[in-house]
């Protein structure tokens, strides 16, 4: 079976949405590994390679219970990463009556 080609000068920008951060890397697959993608998408399983390849990520995680429950993970991550930025920053926490001031 072919090794897939996996392109380190990726576009390692993150972006932040509501599910999480987004990573964005090119992989380039060769020989039986490009032809099950395809196979999936020919037989409708999935959209696109892209989707196939998502599909296969979401069922390594479902086999092996390696992120087991992915909503407090990601909220987890994300409050991190706020703290990291407000310590950089040096920002500080706004009491609860300066947070509510803008809305009376």
């Amino acid at each position: 079976m072919a090794k897939p080609k996996i392109s380190e000068s990726l576009y390692s920008q993150t972006t932040s949405n509501l599910i999480g951060d987004c990573m964005r890397t090119t992989l380039s697959f060769e020989g039986a590994l490009e032809l099950i993608l395809q196979k999936a998408v020919d037989l409708g399983l999935a959209r696109s390679k892209t989707d196939a390849l998502r599909m296969g990520i979401l069922s390594l995680n479902k086999e092996y219970g390696l992120v087991k429950d992915v909503e407090d993970e990601l909220a987890a991550r994300r409050l991190m990463e706020e703290e990291n930025e407000m310590k950089r920053t040096k920002t500080k926490y706004l009491s609860e009556k300066a947070a509510l001031s803008k809305y009376r």
